[in-house]
């Protein structure tokens, strides 16, 4: 028989809890960025990471994928990789007398694109193809990607030299965006504490990590997400949210109705992790911010004197309420 939701919830709700504290163990400070991982990888969004260097990001992910039991591959952006250095190429097999396909790093399940913003926008635009279609174009045909499949992402913003930002459209296609930085003190002298006992490094941990989940639980709990109550009030407070951004007086750009979308999919996951069978505008007042901010171009005016997208969501969840 099948468990009742509340059961399925609950399940949903201590595998999350204990992925963070395994991860808790490997990296410091980064629980927003794994529970966006998390939230992304069950609604079936990828994740855009903007921060600079040395925040532990690919630790994360390397994780992250082992306690899910995901493939990762990384792929190191540069202006001379191509699109089939990513995707693959057919190439003629002699002894079979036939075309057959090389894959490239992306038929994986977990993928992550480490400054893409240095790849060209050819290449941009044949990864970004197969984030949104789940499938591969080569040579004119097209190969299905893993149903279980998940895309991060990272920008630099602060070394802009020989980079390729990507354009609005774009970034719209990732269902999250995270802004990382720097650690704070105390983070730091933890950095310190664990390097002074040898429990830094990444490969101590990864032999002895068993996964939590697999690719078929994700599946499953996806399905389970579906049946979360979502009010009308709550339907109308996204709305709301996302049309905000559309009317505010710094914004020349909105965000579009894939932001509704995120919102409404991460509000389901984020109930579920608290344990409740219902949505409250509360999830989706927790992720407006990285659900919002890479779809919002403030005008040229005010990001002068220092309006940023994180400032214009912020304001909006305050000036928003609840119908």
């Amino acid at each position: 028989m099948n468990n009742s939701l509340e059961e399925r919830i609950e399940t949903i709700a201590n595998a999350y809890e204990e992925i963070q504290l395994i991860a808790r163990q490997v990296v410091v400070a980064n629980q927003p960025l794994i529970e966006e991982i998390f939230i992304s990888m069950v609604s079936g969004g990828h994740l855009l990471i903007e921060g600079v260097p040395g925040t532990a990001k690919t630790t994360v992910c390397k994780i992250i994928a082992q306690l899910m039991d995901y493939e990762f591959r990384r792929v190191q952006g540069a202006v001379d990789l191509q699109p089939a250095d990513i995707i693959g190429v057919r190439i003629y097999d002699r002894n079979r007398s036939e075309f057959v396909l090389q894959k490239g790093p992306i038929f994986t399940n977990f993928l992550m694109v480490d400054e893409m913003n240095r790849l060209t926008p050819k290449t941009q635009s044949a990864l970004l193809e197969a984030l949104s279609e789940r499938q591969a174009t080569i040579d004119g045909m097209s190969y299905p990607l893993s149903d279980a499949y998940f895309v991060i992402a990272t920008q630099n913003p602060y070394d802009s030299e020989g980079t390729f930002p990507l354009i609005e459209a774009q970034r719209d296609r990732f269902m999250f965006s995270t802004v990382l930085s720097h650690l704070d003190r105390e983070g730091e002298l933890e950095i310190l504490r664990r390097e002074r006992a040898g429990e830094l490094d990444w490969k101590i941990y990864r032999d002895r990590v068993a996964p939590v989940l697999g690719p078929d639980e994700i599946k499953a709990m996806a399905a389970t997400i579906r049946e979360i109550r979502v009010d009308e009030a709550v339907l109308t407070y996204i709305r709301d949210l996302v049309f905000a951004t559309r009317s505010h007086s710094d914004v020349r750009l909105g965000a579009s109705s894939r932001a509704s979308i995120a919102l409404l999919g991460g509000s389901r996951v984020r109930a579920a992790l608290e344990g409740r069978t219902y949505v409250i505008p509360d999830d989706a007042r927790a992720l407006a911010v990285p659900a919002l901010r890479h779809r919002i171009l403030p005008t040229r005016e005010a990001a002068v004197t220092g309006v940023t997208p994180d400032l214009v969501v912020s304001e909006i969840i305050e000036s928003v309420g609840v119908s």
